[in-house]
């Protein structure tokens, strides 16, 4: 089947050859911006009368976007699909509707776990103008704790574990596999209180860091967040970050979630690249979003 129309409606970040492809199942040219749309209003403009969405996780598509475009047959999101709840789409909602929605998976997982890595390689020895202990340090014997041991966070302890880094981790769900490879499971609270290093790779609209928690995390920690969102009390971690020896790191994704008035606190360090954004994560991102179109289309 072909769709009357896609529409791309944000910088989804496709490649050319994604669009090529996308071409085969839209009749007229799809339409492609690449910026990220300011209001409800600019989003329904966008998709007008067209049967097929494809977009990035800066934009949400709601219930109200859905009630105005009711052409919508498809919605392809060029990010991660965890569950319903911390998705910009209204997944639930575009179900009852009849619109198939669909995600992807496992793409830039490589280049967060690098990123992860540089950046305490970075701090702990000082590469950089800072340095979080008074004598550099290995990642050899240091406590590292992964807070969501999804495909990311394994990702992440496999890469640690060449270096001889105690890990640990807390996820919804025991992982017994990676207890095999001496990751030890932690309630929260005692993961916070063992661990000296943090590592957050949550769902986006997850808050599990509060007040208490950043009691139980103590002083003189690094926490380390490239999740799609804010998994903490920003006024929690700011009152942390006002002790001396304690570190926060953000990539540019995380950055965006954070106030002008904490990023200028010391205790933070941030880049404006997001983590994982490489070449090969573009070419694995495009890869998948049009697979998942082309599946749907042969099915129906």
């Amino acid at each position: 089947m072909k769709f009357n129309k896609i529409v791309c409606v944000d910088n989804t970040k496709l490649n050319d050859d994604a669009i090529k492809k996308l071409q085969n199942y839209s009749e007229q040219k799809v339409e492609v911006y690449s910026d990220y749309p300011e209001s409800n209003n600019e989003i329904i403009k966008r998709l007008g009368d067209a049967q097929a969405v494809i977009v990035s996780w800066h934009t949400r598509i709601g219930e109200e976007i859905i009630d105005q475009c009711p052409n919508i047959k498809y919605i392809g999101m060029a990010c991660s699909l965890y569950d319903d709840e911390s998705a910009n789409v209204a997944v639930k909602y575009a179900r009852e509707k009849n619109i198939k929605v669909t995600g992807i998976r496992d793409y830039g997982d490589p280049g967060v776990a690098e990123f992860v890595i540089s950046e305490l390689i970075q701090l702990l020895s000082g590469y950089k103008e800072r340095q979080w202990k008074e004598m550099p340090l290995e990642l050899t014997d240091a406590k590292i704790g992964i807070i969501g041991l999804g495909v990311t966070g394994k990702l992440l302890a496999d890469c640690l574990m060449p270096f001889g880094a105690r890990l640990f981790y807390f996820s919804r769900t025991r992982k017994y596999d990676y207890k095999k490879k001496g990751v030890e499971f932690l309630p929260l609270k005692k993961l916070l209180d063992t661990c000296d290093i943090i590592s957050l790779h949550l769902p986006r609209n997850v808050t599990i860091l509060e007040k208490e928690e950043f009691q139980h995390l103590g002083n003189a920690k690094i926490i380390i967040n490239t999740s799609l969102g804010r998994p903490f009390n920003e006024k929690a971690l700011t009152d942390w970050l006002g002790v001396d020896g304690n570190f926060a790191v953000f990539d540019g994704d995380a950055r965006n979630e954070l106030s002008s008035e904490t990023l200028k606190l010391p205790g933070v360090i941030s880049t404006s690249k997001g983590a994982g954004w490489s070449a090969q994560t573009l070419q694995r991102l495009s890869a998948k979003v049009v697979a998942n179109l082309e599946e749907y289309c042969k099915n129906s």
